[in-house]
């Protein structure tokens, strides 16, 4: 029983910031793998970052290292994708995403994830 709730998306120009907030609730603790994906229309979901397990270490996909940053909020059960520098191909739904036990070499496999929010729409314009 573990359920996800994304917000915080928005429609922004290219170069600006934003945030996005993912609260969880039900039996999910910090010993849960969590991360973001995002989806476009016609195209795979992808992995954007993610904690794994309770390690602390983030993982980001390159196409957004350097500009996101991931952190997790076990006090709160929240995890924060804080967006810079957004460019308009970061236009995508942004889902997050659980996990009580896959393994390392997983993280980036959509598969592998037992629970997802609905997902909040980004969209950046130049």
């Amino acid at each position: 029983q573990v359920q996800l709730v994304e917000s915080g998306g928005g429609l922004v120009k290219a170069g600006d910031s934003l945030r996005l907030s993912c609260a969880t609730s039900g039996r999910t603790s910090s010993s849960y793998t969590m991360a973001w994906f995002r989806q476009s229309p016609g195209k795979e979901r992808e992995f954007v970052g993610g904690v794994f397990r309770s390690y602390g270490r983030t993982y980001y996909a390159d196409s957004v290292k350097g500009r996101f940053t991931i952190s997790r909020d076990n006090a709160k059960n929240t995890l924060i994708l804080q967006m810079d520098s957004l460019k308009p191909e970061d236009t995508a739904v942004y889902y997050c995403a659980a996990d009580e036990r896959l393994i390392m070499s997983s993280l980036r496999i959509p598969s592998q994830y037992d629970y997802w929010g609905q997902g909040t729409q980004v969209t950046v314009f130049s």
